[in-house]
């Protein structure tokens, strides 16, 4: 059995003195206000067991990381109709780019870029009586947490600088690919992405991916088929056009957010969460990125 605590400990003391530490995103002016110095991993091991270093239980804004999360309330409620409406292939561009859209007639290369996220956020809005609260209420389920909530000010943040989401938006409409008005699927958009999670929120919240669909309540939301899935999409389209490098350097299915969070998974064993504000050119967690390169060579665990 590997010492996971003291893996955890090594990366901390290799990474927590790193001088490049990368840039906090700042195209939200709210997430331009976190200390760039902040680092913490959370481990959930599937037989109960959980380790954590550093600043693991600050809460952050979790932005893309929920995506997965909010795919994974539309899949059951929608089921396989969900991919007549966005395709499961890797973009090769960042997460905002729109000319694929256009390209491709309205279909998002994959749910985990904006595009996709925003169609998803669609069928939401069709089938929730109260969407935001009802997908709030299903995270908080997942990780077994009910202090979990929306950063208001982080979803205003958003709603004003979000020039990008409207035009996709917008181009989804034009191409009948979005059922609701574009400011209500906006609205709940920014509050998914403006949710604040620590890393064992974030590691419990998405426990289910590591464990065929079941949750740390032993609720099933997924099937096992459903989960595969979702985990596949994680590890061909979770990091923005880095995936092929995260694939390569760390070999876990995952998913990365421009608040710093990076969670990844391997089935039947674990979910890890790390937290780095600064960001790599690409849009990732610049530490985060080389913590989990560092710990899947050290406990050599792997999906590969």
């Amino acid at each position: 059995m590997v010492d996971f605590q003291s893996v955890l400990d090594d990366i901390y003391t290799n990474l927590k003195d790193e001088v490049n530490r990368g840039l906090v995103a700042s195209y939200i002016p709210e997430l331009s206000n976190i200390d760039a110095q902040h680092f913490g991993i959370y481990l959930k091991h599937c037989n109960g067991q959980s380790y954590s270093v550093g600043d693991w239980n600050h809460k952050f804004s979790i932005q893309s990381i929920s995506k997965v999360l909010s795919l994974s309330m539309a899949l059951p409620l929608y089921s396989e109709a969900i991919w007549k409406r966005v395709d499961v292939e890797p973009s090769g561009n960042p997460f905002n780019h729109l000319s694929l859209l256009e390209l491709e007639n309205g279909i998002p290369r994959n749910p985990l870029i904006n595009a996709g996220a925003i169609v998803i956020a669609d069928v939401l809005v069709s089938h929730l009586k109260n969407p935001k609260q009802d997908f709030l209420n299903y995270v908080r389920d997942l990780a077994n947490d009910q202090s979990i909530d929306y950063n208001y000010k982080v979803a205003a943040s958003e709603k004003l600088t979000g020039y990008t989401n409207y035009a996709a938006a917008n181009l989804l409409k034009a191409y009948n690919n979005l059922d609701n008005d574009v400011d209500e699927v906006l609205d709940f958009y920014f509050h998914q992405c403006s949710l604040e999670m620590n890393c064992q929120q974030l590691s419990n919240a998405f426990y289910l991916f590591a464990n065929h669909g079941i949750s740390l309540q032993q609720k099933q939301y997924l099937t096992p088929s459903r989960a595969k899935r979702i985990n596949a999409i994680m590890l061909t389209c979770g990091f923005y056009d880095e995936a092929g490098e995260f694939a390569f350097e760390v070999g876990l299915p995952g998913k990365s957010g421009v608040g710093g969070g990076i969670v990844s998974l391997l089935p039947n064993h674990f979910t890890i969460a790390v937290w780095s504000p600064g960001l790599n050119e690409k849009g990732n967690s610049l530490l985060g990125m080389q913590a989990l390169e560092q710990f899947t060579t050290k406990t050599k665990l792997s999906i590969f």
